[in-house]
Order: structure tokens, then C-alpha cells, then sequence
């Protein structure tokens, strides 16, 4: 018998991670959290099929075969961390966060947005 092949992100954190728009972002984290896209779409403010649309692109994008594959990927991966997004901190969101309060940024999380920015360029060049 041979062992299940692993498909996505690598569970170490090695390998490049997926860049996911703002609003795959969002379907996944209410995904996560135990939403339909019936909910999702409304609370959003999309049709419920353009939801599945999304759970399906951001689900192939993280190597997963269904939504709720992707979101344990995007654990593993640490894209979800579990925390709620405005307590994030050393990360993209983290900066992002900071800037929506009108804060200069921490070190930290400057650190992770210029990381993230360089992540975000190479994407854009191997497409």
C-alpha cells in the first residue's frame, strides 16, 4: 500500500505559498469558521454560485481538492493562524491593520509586508 500523496503547501512552511486576493481571503476564513456560501454570499454581498466560485479557485490554488481540504492546507501552510485577522501581527495583515488604525507600522510587520511584496512580485513574474 502506498502512502496518500501530499498535494499543497508544504506543512513546514517550506515551498512558496499561494498569494489568495483579499476576497478568497475572506471565503476562507468564514469557511473556517463554519459559514455556508449562503451566509458568505450574503454577508459579503455576492451571489451564492460566485462564492463557490471563489472556494473553488482559492481551493485549487492552495493544491486542495475541496474547501474544506483548503483550509486545512492554509493552516498548515500558515496563511489561517487562527487568530482573528486584527490581532495579527508580523505579517501582511499585521501591516495592513496597522495602517486601517492610522499607526505607523511595527518593525515586525513592515518585515512581513516587504516579505509579502517580494513574494507577490515573483508570483506576478512566473505567471
Amino acid at each position: 500500500m502506498t502512502a496518500p500523496v501530499q498535494v499543497g503547501p508544504s506543512p513546514s512552511g517550506g515551498g512558496p505559498t499561494p498569494s489568495l486576493t483579499d476576497n478568497e481571503l475572506a471565503v476562507l476564513e468564514r469557511a473556517a469558521n463554519g459559514d455556508t456560501y449562503a451566509t458568505i454570499a450574503r454577508d459579503l454581498g455576492y451571489q451564492e454560485k460566485s462564492v463557490a466560485k471563489m472556494a473553488l479557485r482559492l481551493a485549487r490554488k492552495l493544491g486542495a481538492c475541496n474547501i474544506t481540504h483548503a483550509v486545512l492546507l492554509a493552516c498548515r501552510a500558515g496563511i489561517l493562524d487562527g487568530r482573528p485577522r486584527s490581532q495579527r501581527h508580523g505579517d501582511h495583515g499585521g501591516y495592513t491593520n496597522h495602517q486601517k488604525r492610522g499607526e505607523e507600522a511595527c518593525e515586525a510587520c513592515r518585515a512581513g509586508e516587504r516579505a509579502y511584496q517580494v513574494q507577490r512580485r515573483a508570483a506576478r513574474k512566473a505567471a
